[in-house]
C-alpha cells in the first residue's frame, strides 16, 4: 500500500510542478517542433522511469533491437494499465499511444499526452474512430511512431489469454507500409490489477518480436494481418512464461 501511496503522491505533484514546463514546451514547439518533441519524450520517460522504480518491478527485455530506426506501429497486449511505462519508457524515437477517448477528461495529464502526439479514440463513434486511425497514418508519415493495443480494453482473463485483435489498428500498417513491431508482455497484472489496491514487487517479461512488413506478406496474410500479429504474440507469451 505503501507504494501506491507515493506513486498517487508522485503523479499528483508531477502534474502540477509541470505546468510552466507545458508552457515552456508549447513556445520551444513553435520554433523547433522536434527538439519540443524529444524534450517532452525524455521528461515523461523521465517520470515513468521514477514510478517504475517505486513500483521495484524486474524487467527482462527480449528482442529490443528488433526495433528498426524508423517510425513503425507498436502492437502489444494489454492487461495492465504499467504496460504503458513499461513500453513508453523504452522508445528511443517520439511514439504516440492511442488512447480511449475518456482520458481526456484529466485536462493536464490530457495536455502532456497531446504533447507526445497520443490520440484520443471513441470507441462508441466509429466516424470519430476513422478520423484517428487517419491521424495515425498521417503521423507514421512524418516520422512519428505508433503504439496501439487492438483488444481495445485490458484483458482481464487469464494470465496467457487475449482478447481478439481489432483489425482498425493493423490498417496504420497497410496503409503507410511502415513496420508492425509485436510486443508480448508477460505478468504485468501482477503489478497492480490482481491485487488492487497494492503495489507489488513483481518480474514481468517484454519481448519485441522482429519486424514485420505487410508488403512483405502474401496477399492472404496481409489481408488477415491482425490475425497474423496476434498469433504472434500469443505464441511469445506461452514460449516466455517459464521466465517469469
Amino acid at each position: 500500500m505503501i507504494r501506491f501511496i507515493c506513486i498517487v503522491i508522485f503523479v499528483i505533484l508531477f502534474l502540477i510542478v509541470t505546468i510552466p514546463v507545458l508552457i515552456v514546451e508549447r513556445i520551444l514547439h513553435r520554433f523547433n517542433p522536434h527538439a519540443s518533441d524529444i524534450s517532452s519524450l525524455r521528461i515523461v520517460q523521465w517520470a515513468f522511469k521514477v514510478i517504475l522504480r517505486i513500483t521495484g518491478v524486474k524487467t527482462t527485455v527480449i528482442g529490443e533491437e528488433n526495433v528498426p530506426d524508423e517510425p513503425v506501429l507498436f502492437i502489444g497486449n494489454h492487461r495492465s494499465y504499467f504496460d504503458i511505462l513499461l513500453t513508453y519508457s523504452r522508445c528511443k524515437r517520439v511514439t504516440g499511444y492511442i488512447a480511449k477517448k475518456e482520458m481526456e477528461r484529466y485536462l493536464t495529464l490530457t495536455s502532456w499526452m497531446k504533447r507526445l502526439h497520443c490520440l484520443f479514440l471513441d470507441r462508441k463513434n466509429p466516424k470519430e474512430g476513422l478520423k484517428t486511425i487517419l491521424q495515425a497514418i498521417d503521423d507514421i508519415k512524418n516520422g512519428i511512431s505508433i503504439c496501439v493495443f487492438p483488444e481495445g480494453t485490458r484483458n482481464r482473463g487469464e494470465e496467457l489469454s487475449m482478447l481478439p485483435f481489432r483489425d482498425g489498428a493493423l490498417k496504420i500498417a497497410t496503409k503507410t507500409g511502415c513496420a508492425v513491431i509485436p510486443i508480448s508482455m508477460n505478468n504485468t497484472a501482477e503489478i497492480f490489477e490482481n491485487h488492487l489496491p497494492k503495489i507489488r514487487k513483481t518480474h514481468v517479461v517484454i519481448e519485441y518480436g522482429k519486424p514485420v512488413y505487410p508488403d512483405q506478406l502474401d496477399k492472404d496474410t496481409k489481408k488477415h494481418i491482425g490475425d497474423y500479429i496476434e498469433n504472434i504474440i500469443r505464441e511469445t507469451i506461452h514460449k516466455n512464461a517459464e521466465l517469469v
